[in-house]
Order: structure tokens, then C-alpha cells, then sequence
């Protein structure tokens, strides 16, 4: 259990694809001028992410039981790009809306290197399929909670006193920088010792402690 919680945060805090790994920019500075299509991207990514992780831990095995496991980034981009062709067209039927807001960012997931990324991760880290897809949804969701924080962000330069020469583009860049500092305060947090420590907690412990104190 605590293996698996390890996982999680560190995909979405420690490890996270946009903001620590630097993968997946393309989508988060084009998708992030709104947050309802930041987060219809954020769902999207998600369940790409997730299902490819799945899908790509069989194919991997079969490139193995076959010695071809040359062709294993090439089989890794064909299944992302299923998916993300099975996404676009429901999509198109269920929120045109999104559809059209998410415009060419949508099939550009196909090429989203974040996409194989995690599944080229989950590979060299020799994960298990549960945790490969835990890991591929925990790091999607670690990239949507970027895109849409950013996206928040970017709704409040409306209003805010931006100067000329910041406007657009370079202020979107240094803002997305002032984020990835943030998230570096993360780097050397102990996810296993954090987790460990609440694991024995003895709550009467405390309490004697506190009373000792008090």
C-alpha cells in the first residue's frame, strides 16, 4: 500500500511531467487560456494515459516473447494514437464544444511525449501492469493539476497590469518557470519515510506527549 501511494505522489508532486520532467509543453501552454479546456485536456490525458500504460505493459511482453523489442517505441506511439483516435471521436459526439476548444491539441496527444514517456518509464522502471497504470494516471493527473493551476493563472492576466513587453507568450514562460521552481520544493521530500511515520503513529503516544509538554 505504501509502495503504491509512493507512486502516486511522487507522479504528481516529485516527478510531475510538466513542471519537473519538462514533458508534455506543448499541450500545457496551448490548452491552458481557460481552465474548463484545461481540465476537458486534464480528462483527456488522463484516460489516454491510463489505458496506454495498461495496453503498452502486454505489448511489451509480446515484443519480448518475440525478440523484437526493436520496434518497441514504434508499437508504443501506434497504441497511443488509437487511443487518441477513439477519444477524438467521442468526443466529437458527446461535447462538440470541447471538441472544437481543444482544437488541434486534441490529435496532437498522439505526438505528446509525455504519453510515451510514462509508458517508457514504466518499462525501464520495471513496474508490474497495476502499478504501470497506477503510475500512468497518477502522472496524468499530475499533469492536469499543472495545466489547470496554469490555467487559473493565465484567466487572472485579464485583469492584471501586465507590461507591454511581458504580454502573451513571454509572460506564459515565466510564469510557467516561476511554477516549476515552486514544484522543486518537492524534490527531496521522502514519500516512504512520510508515509512509514504515519503508518506507526501511535495517536495515545502523542496525546502523553502533549500532556507532558502542557
Amino acid at each position: 500500500m505504501i509502495d503504491t501511494l509512493v507512486i502516486i505522489f511522487g507522479a504528481i508532486l516529485i516527478n510531475n511531467f510538466v513542471l519537473s520532467q519538462f514533458l508534455g509543453i506543448c499541450p500545457f501552454l496551448g490548452v491552458s487560456k481557460k481552465i474548463d479546456t484545461a481540465l476537458g485536456m486534464g480528462f483527456a490525458v488522463t484516460f489516454v494515459m491510463g489505458l496506454a500504460s495498461g495496453i503498452t505493459y502486454g505489448v511489451q511482453k509480446l515484443l519480448e516473447y518475440f525478440h523484437v523489442e526493436v520496434l518497441q517505441t514504434l508499437t508504443y506511439i501506434l497504441v497511443i494514437a488509437v487511443l487518441v483516435q477513439f477519444v477524438e471521436t467521442v468526443l466529437k459526439k458527446t461535447s462538440p464544444g470541447l471538441y472544437q476548444a481543444l482544437g488541434i491539441y486534441l490529435p496532437l496527444i498522439t505526438t505528446n511525449c509525455a504519453v510515451l514517456g510514462v509508458a517508457l518509464i514504466n518499462f525501464n522502471l520495471n513496474y508490474g501492469f497495476l502499478n504501470s497504470v497506477i503510475n500512468g494516471i497518477a502522472a496524468a493527473l499530475g499533469f492536469t493539476l499543472a495545466i489547470v493551476l496554469f490555467a487559473g493563472i493565465r484567466e487572472r492576466w485579464t485583469t492584471a497590469p501586465i507590461p507591454k513587453s511581458l504580454e502573451g507568450f513571454p509572460i506564459a514562460l515565466l510564469t510557467a518557470s516561476l511554477m516549476s521552481i515552486a514544484f522543486l520544493g518537492f524534490t527531496g521530500l521522502d514519500l516512504k519515510k512520510f508515509f512509514l511515520y504515519f503508518a506507526n503513529f501511535n495517536w495515545s503516544d502523542y496525546q502523553l506527549y502533549l500532556g507532558r509538554l502542557f
